[in-house]
């Protein structure tokens, strides 16, 4: 199952030889030729556009939009603060999701004057990495903490990034303590965001959301602003996805 998982991923680049499927995935022709003959049987993969070529399969493209639609009502629900955050300021807003011990980018409305290119849509990024992300895991159970600290992608994106086990729980408590997360330089130097949890009508974490753009635009004069703005919008998605305090 790996290694057809593996094929698949390397497909998602466009239409590639079975040589140099091998390459991507470290194995040899032969397994190369039966998993594609397997996943072609399943309508995962099918023939490319040029000849001696495969791509993914149109069964893929059924199985992504089932998988799509289990977000559309998060994002339908988000977009509407979004846009109103990102008017208010004018910064790079976010819509995150986790999906294991990473978080997905589901949205963003890029800043009118910097666009934060770090986490594109559909993006990952590690649930260290940022005020977003940090903002979905400290209202996990503590448990997932554990887990993700044994079993995550550490990354120290810049020398401000926490990595330690200790130092990161207590970026988790404080968040839950005060509701909100943020991040300064320690994911893009010069570059500073502010994420607040979503949550939906179970009063499960659903989604963060997060304005990211220079320091001087988020953590300047207007911090306390932004806060408050960064915050009124999940409150009102976590509203829109049925929460109530």
């Amino acid at each position: 199952m790996a290694k057809a998982v593996a094929v698949l991923e390397a497909l998602t680049a466009g239409e590639q030889t079975p040589g140099a499927l091998s390459a991507a995935v470290d194995e040899p022709r032969s397994t190369v030729y039966r998993l594609l003959a397997t996943l072609e049987d399943q309508g995962l993969v099918e023939p490319g556009a040029r000849p001696g070529t495969f791509q993914l399969g149109m069964r893929l493209y059924a199985l992504g939009r089932a998988v799509a639609g289990r977000f559309a009502n998060v994002r339908a629900a988000a977009l509407p603060a979004m846009e109103e955050l990102h008017r208010a300021t004018k910064q790079t807003i976010f819509l995150t999701v986790r999906r294991g011990l990473n978080g997905v980018c589901l949205e963003r409305l890029d800043g009118q004057l910097v666009g934060v290119m770090i986490l594109p849509v559909g993006g990952t990024i590690p649930l260290h990495g940022g005020a977003n992300v940090r903002a979905l895991l400290a209202f996990e159970p503590r448990e997932l903490w554990e887990e993700f600290i044994r079993h995550g992608r550490l990354e120290k994106f810049t020398p401000r990034t926490e990595i330690t086990a200790a130092g990161l729980r207590a970026q988790l408590e404080l968040i839950r303590e005060q509701g909100y997360a943020i991040s300064d330089e320690d994911i893009i130097p010069g570059i500073a965001s502010i994420g607040a949890p979503v949550f939906d009508h179970s009063g499960a974490v659903r989604a963060s959301i997060s304005m990211s753009g220079p320091r001087p635009a988020v953590l300047g004069d207007g911090t306390r602003d932004n806060i408050d703005r960064v915050l009124a919008a999940a409150a009102e998605i976590s509203r829109v996805l049925g929460h109530r305090d």
